[in-house]
């Protein structure tokens, strides 16, 4: 219930016009967001580099609802390339479709992000497309097989989600290719007919991923991260769990996957614990490390997943 009405809240223009003239709520915020800047999101990859840490930096914002909107964001995004090249930092980027014009239209969607690719190509650099709700999938993985097959664009990633029930056989068809695939567990309120209702399949069925993602990486020479720390290794694990974390490295090591072939993905701000371990035992290690102005849908959902972040800010709110 406190998850569905936090990604509701998410959502709600009422909402956001309320919490975000809180001065705590970017108080809180600030623990998951790098900054409202460009400048910010660069000065948290560039520390956290120094800590043996990769990052990928997102441009927050989603749901882009105008031709002149999708084009600011991908400005953006494009000057975000930019700027990792100029401060040769090891970062790619993650960008959302919805913010570059999905729900607009899907043909300036497709242009905006071949112009996005093509700009990363030029800086050898690599572009992860988030996985957004439900209603977003199938024009995702329409619009990424199109980039990779059809434009022959090989520095684009996507994600997927372990709770979506169709995700099995969406893995299945990427690692054909094979894809580099982020698999995380998924943030969105989904109805039970799409989703896995209950945490024990979700995470069952984060472990079967996976292993399919494990298993293909060594079949076809288990790729390593780059040496420039852009390019990711085919899988990589986004999760903060531990269980899902433990399973991996012991599966890893069963089939003799080497650990650079192997990428662990963590949010800016949480469990920094995890991200120094993984790091010390010689793994890929990349923070998600969003920056900008439209904060409040993120932070919403990273309060919706978990109730220590609710406290967090409650206990914020409510300090003298």
């Amino acid at each position: 219930m406190l998850r569905a009405f936090f990604i509701y809240l998410s959502k709600a223009s009422w909402a956001k016009q309320i919490v975000t003239r809180w001065p705590v709520a970017w108080q809180a915020a600030s623990r998951f967001v790098a900054g409202e800047k460009l400048e910010d999101g660069i000065a948290v990859v560039r520390k956290l580099n120094q800590s043996g840490i990769q990052a990928t930096l997102d441009q927050l914002g989603e749901h882009t609802t105008s031709t002149e909107g999708a084009e600011k964001a991908t400005q953006g995004i494009l000057r975000m390339l930019d700027a990792i090249e100029a401060e040769n930092v090891r970062s790619n980027v993650s960008i959302k479709l919805t913010q570059i014009g999905l729900k607009v239209d899907v043909g300036l969607c497709a242009e905006n992000l071949a112009r996005i690719l093509q700009h990363a190509r030029e800086r050898s650099n690599f572009v992860r497309i988030d996985m957004e709700d439900s209603s977003c999938v199938e024009d995702t993985l329409a619009l990424f097989d199109e980039m990779r097959n059809g434009r022959g664009f090989h520095n684009v990633g996507v994600v997927l989600q372990s709770y979506l029930y169709r995700t099995v056989e969406d893995l299945m068809r990427l690692m054909r290719i094979p894809a580099r695939v982020r698999l995380c567990k998924g943030a969105y309120n989904e109805p039970p007919h799409l989703a896995y209702p209950k945490k024990r399949d979700v995470d069952a069925n984060y472990d079967r991923l996976t292993q399919i993602l494990l298993d293909r990486a060594l079949e076809v020479g288990a790729p390593e991260l780059s040496e420039d720390g852009r390019v990711p290794p085919i899988p990589a694990l986004a999760t903060h769990d531990e269980q899902r974390i433990r399973f991996a490295l012991e599966y890893a090591k069963q089939i003799g996957l080497p650990k650079k072939a192997l990428e662990f993905q963590m949010l800016y701000g949480i469990r920094r614990d995890l991200q120094t371990g993984l790091v010390e035992q010689g793994y890929p290690v990349r923070v998600y490390v969003p920056f900008g102005t439209e904060w409040y849908p993120y932070f919403t959902r990273r309060l919706a997943e978990r109730p220590a972040n609710v406290w967090f800010f409650i206990s914020n709110y409510f300090r003298k």
